[in-house]
């Protein structure tokens, strides 16, 4: 069985390679990894869930400045998976 993976998911590395209708996102619990997700996501009862669970654990007050989820990136990657831009 394969495991399918998004698209529209990318790793980036750099704050000028963010295209227009996506955002970026930092994902991890010590190490963050910067993804670019679409903002299709942001209107997912799934996403904004998990946006909710960072905001009650965290709040939105992030050293690295960006939306920041402090979950581990596997589920982060399985989560995304199952969203529609």
């Amino acid at each position: 069985m394969a495991i399918r993976m998004p698209r529209i998911i990318k790793k980036s590395s750099t704050a000028g390679d963010v295209p227009k209708g996506h955002f970026a996102v930092y994902v991890g619990e010590k190490q963050k990894k910067r993804f670019v997700i679409p903002i299709s996501f942001l209107s997912q009862p799934l996403f904004q869930d998990l946006l909710s669970q960072a905001e009650e654990e965290f709040g939105f007050e992030h050293p690295m400045g960006g939306l920041t989820i402090p979950c581990r990136v596997d589920v982060f990657i399985d989560l995304t998976s199952r969203l529609r831009n």
